[in-house]
């Protein structure tokens, strides 16, 4: 029950779990925080800052206080209870290739503990990013398909990123991708890690949501009364029927008890398929686990393609439900203090299946498909936090902070556009935010902004995506190498080369860089020397009537000297004349 007096569905399914929490605190790093032993930390100030300057290049109308709410989080992930949040800015836009999508609202908010097991009854968390700071941009329901989606959250990605200020690499992003069709309800899928993953999921939810609208047309059809529709259950003697299958058997051993359940007029559902390689009986399945706390595997139905209990025994269990034809058979094991939830878990999520689409949150999983999380929380979790003082926010304050912000992110496409980088470059060099790094080489090197970001995009991400990660490799080591051609009178070109070695080992110098590729300073003038005693040579040796072949050989034989000290361009012009 929440301070307001309301009853939240995410808090009363999490009672019903009876889930014990574990917390692995870091001695080292551990205050009272951690334990639920203290009064509220003041909001970190530089974080209001950054999260502000994003909410203004969002475009959103900034609040005049900050208020710090509380909403409950029930699962264990913060000892408090609850998520300290604050909306800073309210109804703005982002400009996509082809509409705008308008923005509800941004908010600044504690990030809670990392979830690093959770079996049976025990759940645990490691508490090591409890506190720090998170943004949260929330969008109107105005994307259409799948490709918007990710197109949508690149962008606000981009955006964020655009500023500096926001940790990136791999868990730095955590997406709730809201996902629903006509007919049916709004759909949570919780912490994506990837945009990349989005369409599919979206398309993957989209289409469970048509087959679960499906399903219910169908029960209409069988069950004219779903009012009064129950399921009759009835204990089974593991002795009695001896089944083979491991999972019983296991349970048997473990003095668990095993309960039949008969579905009325569900013949077909069970089978009916929901999502890839998933039908509803996974949805069952997968609430058991959550809700009920059995572990996988915990149920085996009447509709299973690989039918692991014998047709016979199937028939005793019907006999012993008094099922009839039409009907469909489950058959449930684990703890027997656990066997009253599970059963209420089928009941409930059979006649969830006659009224269409449950509103929930589900867990993203890379194969595009979602497993259920927990039930979908309502707005009753929100409620003041009368130990946080409002934080006014002063015009002075709010004009100082615009006077910062970076160029918007739809004029960054247009700048790339216009140094003629391909399309294919420009979600790299944004999600890093390399414009800068593009800039600082023109002004500074007069280097191509087309060369820079084409090197940038194509040399560099494919040495990041080859190479093992390098924690002490930065992006300003890529303007330092680029200087330092410059600076020697070096082809660009050798920079390709220079980067792997750089990648691996940052903290080489650049003469050493050298050395390892066996690079030596060779004048131009030199190189150009050696061209008519090769064109002679070539003579002597010919093998092949070729006109070409004198330049191929000629620029083999002055790649190793030539490499760094001309362009190789302007080498194999040299050679053809």
């Amino acid at each position: 029950l929440s301070e307001l007096g309301e009853y939240d569905g995410t808090a009363l399914m999490e009672f019903k779990t009876k889930k014990n929490i574990i917390y692995r605190i870091n001695n080292d790093t551990a205050c009272t925080y951690e334990i639920d032993d203290t009064p509220p930390f003041p909001i970190n100030r530089e974080a209001l800052e950054y999260a502000l300057q994003i909410s203004m290049l969002s475009k959103l109308n900034i609040v005049g206080e900050v208020h710090i709410t509380r909403k409950q989080y029930l699962d264990g992930s913060i000892p408090t209870g609850f998520q300290r949040t604050a909306i800073l800015g309210v109804e703005g836009e982002i400009q996509l290739t082809h509409k705008k999508v308008r923005l509800i609202q941004l908010s600044i908010e504690e990030d809670a503990c990392r979830e690093i097991s959770d079996i049976g009854h025990w759940r645990t968390y490691k508490t090591d990013r409890l506190g720090m700071p998170l943004i949260e941009t929330v969008t109107y329901p105005d994307f259409v398909n799948p490709d918007e989606v990710k197109e949508g959250a690149d962008y606000i990605r981009f955006l964020n990123r655009s500023t500096g200020k926001v940790e990136t690499g791999k868990g730095s992003t955590r997406a709730d991708t809201n996902v629903s069709c006509r007919g049916g309800s709004r759909v949570e899928i919780k912490g994506v890690p990837s945009t990349r993953w989005m369409p599919e999921l979206t398309h993957v939810e989209a289409f469970r949501q048509y087959a679960l609208l499906n399903i219910k047309s169908l029960l209409e059809t069988k069950i004219p009364d779903k009012k009064s529709w129950k399921i009759s259950s009835e204990e089974i003697d593991l002795n009695e029927l001896k089944f083979s299958y491991k999972a019983i058997k296991e349970a048997k051993e473990q003095g668990h008890k095993c309960v039949a359940v008969n579905l009325s007029s569900f013949e077909g559902i069970l089978s009916h398929y929901t999502q890839p390689n998933q039908m509803f009986a996974d949805e069952i399945i997968n609430r058991l686990k959550v809700i009920a706390c059995l572990e996988k595997p915990n149920l085996i139905h009447s509709e299973q393609f690989d039918q692991v209990v014998p047709e016979k025994k199937f028939e005793k269990i019907k006999s012993k439900l008094g099922s009839v034809e039409g009907d469909a058979q489950i058959i449930i094991w684990g703890p027997e203090e656990d066997m009253p939830t599970a059963l209420e878990t089928i009941e409930e999520r059979c006649i969830m299946a006659m009224e269409g689409v449950p509103e929930e949150t589900r867990k993203s999983i890379k194969d595009g498909t979602t497993i259920f999380e927990r039930v979908l929380p309502g707005a009753d979790r929100m409620y003041p936090d009368t130990d946080s003082a409002p934080i006014p926010l002063t015009d002075e304050y709010i004009k100082s902070i615009s006077e910062t912000l970076p160029v918007d992110i739809c004029d960054r496409y247009e700048q790339l556009a216009a140094w003629g980088i391909p399309e294919d470059a420009h979600e790299y060099i944004l999600k890093k935010n390399l414009v800068p790094l593009i800039e600082k080489s023109e002004g500074e090197l007069g280097i191509s902004p087309k060369w820079t970001g084409v090197f940038l995009a194509h040399r560099l991400s494919n040495v990041e995506h080859k190479s093992r990660f390098s924690k002490d490799f930065n992006y300003s080591m890529v303007f330092a190498l680029l200087r330092y051609l410059k600076d020697n009178n070096l082809d660009l070109e050798l920079a390709k080369k220079m980067l792997w070695e750089l990648y691996r080992h940052p903290k080489m110098d650049f003469d050493s860089v050298l050395t390892t590729l066996n690079v030596k300073k060779i004048p131009e003038e030199d190189i150009e020397s050696s061209i008519p005693f090769l064109r002679e040579k070539y003579i002597e040796i010919a093998t092949s009537g070729d006109p070409g072949a004198v330049t191929r050989w000629m620029m083999g034989e002055l790649g190793k000297t030539a490499a760094g000290n001309i362009r190789l361009a302007d080498l194999k012009i040299k050679c053809c004349n």
